[in-house]
């Protein structure tokens, strides 16, 4: 896959928030002068929380039509519908509450209380996106998809050494034995993941840095998850300085 992958550095995670903050609010009105709608996929952990806070807090968030987003997930925990572990709430709680989004737009995975069975929300997702798809597609396209990345380097809920980094079929996975509690998530899988425009990974802390190297160095998908997140068009990771320790310096962009 050939795309135009960089790296950016911020001093620390409060200014790393605030650039990605400010970059997504100038490329998602860019995208919607060129299209009816776009589509977002959001990302759960403290640093992704904190980008959407800061999005919410921005007096340039005015400026969007946000009646014509989609917002999706890269991944979910499967809990209990009020639960904080979910991603959805605390995206919720930072950003899609206080924005004027058609709640029609935004598409959670299942919680266990609205289905029981794991395999059936799943299924129920991957149904979500082929309504949202255009006709003979399995998704829709997705403009933007923020992610995490693990210390050990996963992605979604996509972790080393399990069978979801290596499904190529389905497009949302059940994870049975997350090695990170809870134990029960629901994940995009990596096709659908590069098949994103747009890859934005936000990272900050010492503990992503050998992850992000080893990512960045060219290990496999298979042992480290992140190396296999590319986006179709660019694939930018956004870093504080810490998790920039393991960076070969030719791939860290000069500041915009």
């Amino acid at each position: 896959m050939t795309t135009d992958r960089r790296v950016l550095v911020h001093s620390d995670k409060d200014s790393l928030a605030g650039a990605v903050a400010a970059r997504f609010i100038t490329k998602i009105i860019d995208i919607l002068d060129e299209n009816d709608v776009a589509h977002v996929v959001l990302s759960g952990g403290s640093v992704n929380t904190a980008v959407l806070a800061a999005i919410r807090d921005s007096p340039a968030q005015n400026n969007v039509d946000w009646s014509r987003i989609h917002f999706w997930w890269g991944d979910e925990r499967f809990v209990e519908a009020d639960s904080p572990d979910r991603n959805d709430l605390q995206a919720r709680d930072a950003l899609l509450d206080h924005i004027p989004v058609d709640k029609e737009k935004i598409h959670a995975f299942a919680s266990t209380d609205e289905i029981a069975d794991i395999d059936e929300a799943a299924a129920a997702y991957a149904a979500a996106l082929v309504d949202a798809a255009y006709e003979g597609s399995l998704y829709p396209r997705f403009d933007i998809m923020f992610l995490g990345v693990g210390p050990d380097g996963h992605i979604a809920s996509l972790f080393p050494g399990l069978s979801g980094i290596a499904e190529r079929t389905a497009t949302v996975v059940a994870v049975r034995n997350s090695p990170k509690p809870p134990p029960l998530r629901l994940s995009l899988t990596l096709p659908v993941i590069q098949s994103a425009d747009r890859i934005w990974l936000v990272l900050a802390g010492a503990d992503k840095a050998s992850a992000l190297g080893l990512a960045l160095a060219g290990a496999s998908e298979e042992e480290v998850p992140v190396a296999g997140a590319e986006g179709r068009k660019r694939t930018v990771f956004f870093v504080d300085r810490e998790a920039a320790a393991e960076v070969p310096a030719s791939l860290i962009a000069p500041s915009y």
